[in-house]
């Protein structure tokens, strides 16, 4: 398909199906026509983002978050914000405030041409009820008093259709008086629900009378006391997409079989004179779904009651503002979503995806620092006491624009921090590190040759001993002279700068840790987070919360935005420099 599209449209390539929807849709000017209430022209591609405010975003919500604002930019339409707050019971402000922050970090927003389309589904709560209202005088709608129990009894099976509610032909003159007496407080929770009046028969269960209005005596988060009847999601949302002229109501698979329903809402209140047509039309894709992670609200709920991890916001969960802490980018969440498209067809994204998508928009960027996890001490015995000699490494990779011209500087000493891994006694085949008699680089600094190691009274070693060649310091003639296979990290132990640095790992042992009714807390990962004393250079001391370094060697790192301090730093792994993951 070309690119240039009628009516002045361009977009990339079709890279999967809603682009094929919407490039249709344009050529064949579906939605050209159309006016807002003033009379001015709308886009041809509306989309909208339509969280419920009852928890904290997650990966998966990200997914959407990406194709409904991506293709709206795409096809130079806009895409609005909703919060589809139908249920004061679960929904609070917080998770408001969280959404907004959420969606700008992952570095978009509802604003087109001027004007902000932030929007609440409890602002529709006037036209949702006056259409329910429309749809009992139509006779499609009418006031039950069955209980749950009662109803759940009567609505049939997949191979049996269900029965009519005794109060199915009720007289749509009294089902408006008890709706306007449910409206007005004069009934319990649970007492009388309006249900739709479509067909107890339907092989599609979501249009045997469907539930759209019941009783909650609740204070909304933003509506206050005003009701106290609220109206179901299935029936709501239909009403706010064609209120905000939506054209694409793109949803998740779980949704399709409601799609019917979603129809039948429109038409009917179309017909009533309450939306003009074209209407909006409602495409499934098939939701992300990530190895190793739970995305269940009511499972993360219990992850932080039960205080299996320390908050909404930590590093090991799969919400936004965890992955955020964890030491993800918005362009590593952004390019995953766009590198596992969407289709019809779900499946499962191994969780290397998202790794992979950090380490790819990292690497180029990064600046670089030296950090040394597992300190053992080094001794260079030759070295005079006392003195330092300025070592210098570029600070940005060699990709990076300023890799020529930014450098950060530090002191080689006496006494120096390296690894425990990189000394070995009785060194193994293969080993090119420290051992007796071997010689190394110090990376950025000079050639040693290990001369032995101290040892406690238990055998352990405790300090690491070798000589310096005065004339072998990179950058300088003599570096030439020396040919040595093993490089290494190293610290001033005099200079270095103590941190706190947590080892985050994957959650969950198991790719799968909620399937099939399995007890999630069961595939819990012991070692998801690790917290050790580490030294890094001292080039780190300025470090603000939320700076992403890779510490070379290690992997990358980020200053934790909410407990790093300049007197006592803390740095999160965000992931490993390579994919090595086993489940331990």
């Amino acid at each position: 398909m070309s690119n240039e599209l009628k009516n002045g449209q361009t977009a990339a390539p079709s890279t999967n199906f809603l682009r094929g929807i919407i490039e249709a849709d344009l050529n064949a000017g579906a939605y050209a026509a159309r006016q807002d209430s003033q009379g001015q022209a709308l886009p041809q591609v509306v989309t909208r983002f339509p969280p419920e405010p009852n928890g904290y975003l997650h990966i998966g919500h990200a997914k959407s978050i990406c194709l409904n604002f991506g293709l709206a930019r795409d096809y130079n339409g806009r895409c609005h914000l909703r919060f589809d707050d139908t249920n004061p019971e679960k929904e609070d402000q917080e998770y408001v405030d969280t959404i907004i922050d959420s969606v700008k970090w992952l570095g978009f927003d509802w604003q087109h041409e001027g004007q902000q389309h932030l929007y609440y589904a409890s602002n529709y709560f006037d036209v949702m009820y006056a259409g329910a209202q429309a749809l009992i005088r139509d006779g499609l709608a009418y006031v039950d008093e069955q209980s749950a129990d009662q109803m759940r009894e009567t609505r049939g099976t997949l191979t049996e259709p269900g029965t009519d509610s005794p109060w199915r032909n009720r007289a749509a003159d009294e089902s408006l008086r008890l709706f306007e007496e449910m409206r007005d407080g004069k009934h319990a929770d649970g007492s009388l629900i309006l249900r739709a009046k479509i067909d107890m028969a339907s092989p599609n269960m979501n249009l045997r009378d469907p539930a759209i209005y019941r009783i909650r005596h609740a204070t909304h988060h933003n509506t206050g006391d005003k009701w106290c009847v609220y109206p179901m999601y299935s029936y709501a949302h239909p009403i706010e997409d064609a209120l905000e002229n939506i054209t694409h109501s793109i949803c998740t698979l779980e949704f399709e079989d409601q799609r019917p329903f979603y129809d039948w809402v429109l038409e009917r209140l179309a017909t009533a004179g309450f939306f003009q047509k074209p209407l909006p039309h409602q495409y499934e894709f098939a939701r992300l779904n990530l190895t190793y992670i739970i995305t269940s609200k009511r499972k993360l709920r219990q992850l932080v009651d039960e205080n299996i991890v320390s908050g909404w916001d930590d590093p090991r969960m799969p919400t936004i503002v965890g992955l955020r802490r964890r030491g993800y980018t918005p362009e590593a969440i952004r390019l995953m979503c766009d590198r596992t498209g969407a289709s019809k067809n779900n499946s499962w994204i191994d969780y290397s995806i998202l790794e992979g998508a950090l380490r790819d928009d990292l690497d180029p960027k990064a600046p670089r620092a030296v950090a040394v996890l597992r300190p053992l001490k080094l001794i260079i015995d030759n070295f005079p006491d006392g003195q330092s000699v300025e070592c210098s490494a570029p600070v940005y990779p060699p990709a990076h624009p300023l890799h020529d011209s930014q450098h950060r500087l530090f002191p080689i000493t006496k006494q120096l921090w390296i690894e425990q891994e990189d000394f070995m006694e009785v060194p193994t085949k293969g080993y090119f590190r420290l051992f007796p008699g071997n010689k190394v680089r110090l990376r950025y600094g000079y050639v040693v040759e290990c001369t032995g190691c101290d040892k406690d009274e238990n055998g352990n070693v405790i300090a690491v001993h070798c000589n310096y060649f005065e004339d072998s310091k990179s950058g300088t003639p003599g570096s030439a002279n020396y040919k040595v296979k093993g490089n290494l990290h190293w610290v001033s132990a005099d200079h270095a700068l103590e941190a706190e640095v947590r080892l985050y790992d994957r959650l969950f042992n198991d790719a799968h840790p909620d399937a099939g009714g399995k007890d999630f807390k069961l595939a819990l990962n012991p070692h998801s987070k690790e917290v050790i004393r580490a030294y890094l250079e001292p080039t780190l001391k300025n470090a603000e919360p939320g700076a992403i370094y890779q510490f070379e060697r290690h992997g990358y790192f980020v200053a934790d935005r909410i407990d790093s301090m300049a007197d006592k730093p803390v740095f999160n792994r965000a992931v490993t420099l390579k994919d090595s993951w086993v489940a331990k």
